[in-house]
């Protein structure tokens, strides 16, 4: 007989498994995110990535850099087989030409917790509104198309600049996986950080707000930031 007064979680009667993420567009004002496909967006990915000349952004991901491109094309080929990651193309919509990855992985439908990874910004997408935006439509997904709890941001901790992503994102620090991963023969400390659904709502009036257009000058320049604007709505 379950003792009645220890105390448990809230009480979820009409909780159901999650959908899976379909494998369709998610259609955005700077960007459009596409399940990735070799054929079309392997040159292109590609060509992006060759931009960064001392492979900086390999460093914290577990493969790269790649010596060439056909062995690129064949890494793409296997992930892109899914099901879990889910990869996807970023098409900035200034070019028309893919010009980062991201997926959805480590997928909990019975939970409903989902996590975003596989990150890889070429320099054609850092720093541009395409690149937040890509964050936003992956989160509308997961929070208002699928219903799910929570979502997952992880990183290695070392890596400076995907933490402070996190931070600006609107990600909460839950804690340090010591020794959690071996990857290109190294230790890595993981740092995790989530988005749970009860903070989706204030969250999602932040970035409506950052990419509304007039919130961007006549060069493309933003007038508020959005770590200002998540500030804001938290209150």
């Amino acid at each position: 007989m379950t003792d009645v007064s220890l105390p448990t979680g809230a009480a979820l009667p009409n909780w159901t498994p999650r959908p899976r993420p379909p494998q369709t567009p998610m259609e955005g004002r700077f960007c459009r995110l596409e399940p990735l496909d070799p054929a079309e967006h392997a040159r292109e990915l590609f060509e992006a990535n060759s931009l960064d000349r001392d492979n900086r952004n390999w460093t914290y991901l577990s493969v790269g850099p790649f010596a060439d491109f056909d062995s690129y094309r064949a890494w793409l080929e296997q992930v892109a087989k899914g099901p879990d990651p889910v990869f996807h193309s970023i098409i900035d919509r200034a070019t028309g030409k893919a010009a980062g990855v991201a997926s959805f992985m480590r997928i909990d439908p019975p939970n409903g917790v989902i996590e975003v990874g596989h990150i890889n910004y070429s320099p054609l997408l850092q720093r541009k509104p395409a690149a937040t935006e890509a964050m936003f439509l992956m989160m509308h997904r997961a929070f208002d198309e699928l219903g799910y709890r929570r979502y997952e941001w992880k990183c290695d901790s070392l890596n400076a600049a995907s933490r402070a992503a996190a931070l600006r994102l609107g990600f909460q620090y839950e804690g340090l996986f010591r020794q959690a991963v071996v990857y290109k023969g190294r230790s890595r400390d993981t740092a995790w950080f989530s988005i749970i659904d009860s903070e989706w709502p204030a969250l999602r009036s932040a970035y409506e707000r950052w990419l509304a257009a007039e919130n961007f000058d006549a060069h493309g320049h933003q007038k508020r930031k959005l770590n200002e604007l998540i500030a804001l709505v938290r209150g």
